[in-house]
């Protein structure tokens, strides 16, 4: 990935109440610094040296030294009982996502000096933050010893990013949506009550950007990555000038309007005029640019190009945006998975788009025309898509949208991606989520999702469910496909 994504650098501040051994925190702090470092290195983590926290003027004497060491996310760690009102001030005024987390007592034989009761104190600290409306993320179970709060915090490094991420990225639209494309349209208001920028712009302008691009002297080295990136898949060799052109376009682009914000995605137009007058289908483009760590969107998906943002930096990897688009046979069903799979036919389904998914994320891939843009257009201008199956593997299905009455809603469902041949074309895969058959009815049916879906590469639920509630989505509003014979609330008991 590229600078495209965040990173983060964690401060860890440790703190004390003053009726407590001070020493109990600093000790603390030491051993959990030492844990995290031992298994995840030293990088991007940060020990506040100046105070352990114990009263106001201590909270803005951390708080200005993690500022100044570039900490951009915060562990409030509970060494002992805490002062719930520093500690929660010292959340309140940091300005990136924070966590808080308490240790555990160490030994049966120190119950006495030795006993920090930050298990209580934790409790206090939860409670001062709903008082002061501050978010923070606090683990499933936030106590532990040394080893087990330092992996509580990496599993924070994620949800850090996403959530800074999402504090300084800007999406970038190319509109307006193709006709009969009204499901990718939702209400922008969300995208500003969770810190995103957006720039709504015409096809028009880019076109115009596109034209002053032609003859620019970066365009053969672009095409020669082209070719060794296709390798013998480079089927239509007389196209890549051009789709060299709209990638340079797009890249100069982004650094032009990106404005004070550090990170950007795009929400592309791509039909049915795009190709009559670009000449080509910018399925190839998209797939590298987000290969290469910015997300992009078809058909001016723009909530659709947010949850690639987010699935990128949750996973550190490129990610792609599928249609939950059509039933396997069942004639292909029984032959390539019932009895080698534990699927059911309603389990499985195909993940399908005309040709954005990342070629390192394809078992094989080759350039083409769109076959279904050429049933209405001359196929000549259709050129540009690239087709494979997406390699086998587990994935995250998820998706975070702004309903047409302005509530953010998500979803998330783990799956796996199956080693059997999509026989078909785009980029395709079949795909196998437990309970797909109900997931589908009752979450995104019933949730009023639109056929566009983000795919990462990887189990990463846990990640994306911190993430989506820490910026503010319900809990009630995250659907997730359910077990077995625990019934949605839509589902008919009688069924």
């Amino acid at each position: 990935m590229n600078c495209n994504m965040p990173e983060v650098k964690i401060g860890v501040v440790a703190v004390s109440r003053d009726c407590f051994p001070e020493s109990l925190s600093v000790n603390r702090r030491k051993n959990l610094i030492k844990a995290y470092t031992d298994k995840y290195g030293a990088e991007g983590i940060y020990e506040c040296p100046v105070c352990i926290v114990e009263s106001e003027i201590h909270m803005v004497q951390a708080l200005e030294d993690v500022k100044r060491a570039g900490c951009n996310a915060l562990v409030v760690y509970l060494g002992n009982f805490g002062p719930e009102i520093s500690e929660t001030l010292l959340a309140k005024h940091f300005e990136g996502p924070k966590m808080f987390v308490a240790a555990a007592e160490e030994s049966g034989d120190n119950l006495v000096q030795g006993r920090g009761d930050a298990y209580c104190g934790m409790l206090n600290a939860s409670y001062n933050l709903k008082l002061r409306n501050v978010k923070a993320y606090i683990p499933e179970y936030p106590v532990g010893d040394a080893e087990e709060c330092a992996d509580m915090i990496h599993e924070f490094v994620p949800v850090a990013r996403a959530v800074v991420g999402l504090h300084n990225l800007k999406i970038i639209s190319f509109g307006p949506r193709p006709l009969n494309f009204l499901a990718c349209n939702a209400p922008i208001k969300q995208l500003y009550n969770i810190g995103v920028e957006i720039e709504e712009n015409s096809e028009l302008d880019l076109f115009e950007a596109f034209q002053k691009h032609e003859g620019d002297e970066r365009i053969p080295s672009v095409v020669k990555e082209m070719e060794e990136e296709l390798g013998a898949g480079n089927k239509k060799p007389e196209i890549l000038t051009r789709l060299a052109q709209y990638e340079l376009t797009l890249k100069d682009w982004v650094n032009e309007h990106r404005g004070y914000r550090k990170y950007v995605a795009i929400a592309g137009k791509c039909w049915p005029a795009f190709q009559t007058q670009f000449g080509f289908v910018p399925c190839y483009v998209n797939s590298r640019l987000t290969a290469q760590g910015i997300p992009v969107s078809c058909e001016v998906d723009i909530y659709g190009a947010l949850s690639e943002f987010i699935g990128a930096v949750v996973s550190d990897d490129a990610v792609t945006l599928l249609d939950i688009n059509n039933t396997v046979p069942k004639d292909m069903y029984e032959s390539e998975v019932k009895g080698k799979y534990n699927y059911t036919q309603k389990d499985i389904f195909m993940g399908f788009h005309c040709g954005n998914t990342a070629s390192k994320k394809l078992s094989f891939c080759e350039m083409k025309y769109q076959m279904i843009m050429a049933r209405t257009l001359p196929k000549e201008v259709t050129q540009g898509t690239l087709e494979g199956d997406i390699v086998p593997g587990d994935i995250t299905f998820y998706r975070l949208q702004s309903t047409a009455d302005n509530i953010l809603r998500a979803y998330i469902a783990h799956g796996e991606v199956l080693p059997v041949a999509s026989k078909s074309f785009g980029s395709i895969g079949v795909f196998a989520i437990p309970e797909m058959g109900r997931f589908y009815r009752h979450v995104l049916i019933e949730g009023g999702y639109p056929h566009h879906g983000a795919v990462a590469f990887g189990h990463f639920g846990k990640a994306l469910f911190e993430v989506f509630k820490y910026i503010g989505v319900s809990v009630d509003e995250i659907g997730y496909n359910q077990p077995a014979g625990v019934r949605y609330p839509t589902e008919n008991p009688w069924r």
